[in-house]
């Protein structure tokens, strides 16, 4: 049973929450407005607000699961925050290799974190391992995906903030585009969008363009919902196998 909005996961799993920002694209973050209103509705989850907080009580929750599900892991956090223990993200891994029958996506903005300390240690089968790359200065994070040898390796570029250029795509599996919602959204250009796709394309990554967010592909600011998920007429919602 889907239990999230986000399109390309069917479950989220929080053993972490609260982060700090790092760069453009924490501006306007999503997991901060959510946990803020979840504490003014006294959840007991999100008593510290956004300040970052480990719940050991929550990490057995996959092992409850017994239908398989994609599950993104950390989607109010970040798992490789550096106030996270290596002790604590061994126990997150742990549990993923104890539900073999799920799939866990790993997102990170700390791709140097990440990249350490699987240097070090195997990554399960049934992991992917994604950066978000939002602009320009932040294409370095995809080095130090590329020399992971995850199963599926993939870029979230969500909220695409500029062009991005040239792109190195080699080992990277699958490619996420996105604009961003929210009153104070910025605009993400169609032109912008094309130059990934036709790369995507061109370096054998899957594309999956997952919507335009408050600004249409007319520039015009409107509900996402109206704005929608197609890209030149058309859905491209391609997942890894």
């Amino acid at each position: 049973m889907k239990t999230t909005t986000i399109e390309w996961t069917d479950r989220t799993w929080n053993p972490v929450t609260g982060c700090s920002k790092i760069s453009a694209g924490c501006v306007n973050c999503y997991a901060e407005i959510m946990a803020r209103r979840l504490q003014a509705m006294q959840q007991n989850k999100y008593l510290n607000g956004f300040k970052l907080t480990l719940h050991e009580n929550v990490l057995e929750e996959p092992l409850q699961w017994k239908k398989p599900h994609t599950i993104f892991v950390c989607s109010m956090s970040d798992l490789f925050h550096d106030e996270v223990p290596d002790k604590f993200i061994n126990q997150v891994i742990n549990i993923i290799n104890l539900t073999p029958q799920h799939r866990y996506q790993l997102l990170t903005k700390r791709a140097e974190r990440m990249a350490k300390y699987f240097q070090t240690r195997n990554i399960p089968n049934n992991v992917w391992l994604g950066v978000t790359v939002e602009n320009q200065s932040t294409k370095k994070r995809i080095d130090f995906l590329q020399s992971l040898n995850a199963s599926v390796r993939f870029l979230s570029c969500e909220p695409l903030l500029e062009d991005l250029g040239a792109l190195n795509l080699e080992n990277i599996d699958w490619v996420i585009v996105g604009g961003e919602s929210g009153n104070k959204a910025r605009l993400m250009k169609k032109e912008w969008v094309s130059a990934i796709k036709e790369q995507a394309e061109m370096q054998k990554s899957m594309f999956y363009f997952k919507q335009w967010g408050t600004w249409g592909s007319d520039g015009v600011k409107r509900n996402k919902h109206e704005n929608g998920k197609e890209f030149n007429g058309k859905i491209y919602q391609a997942m890894p196998v």
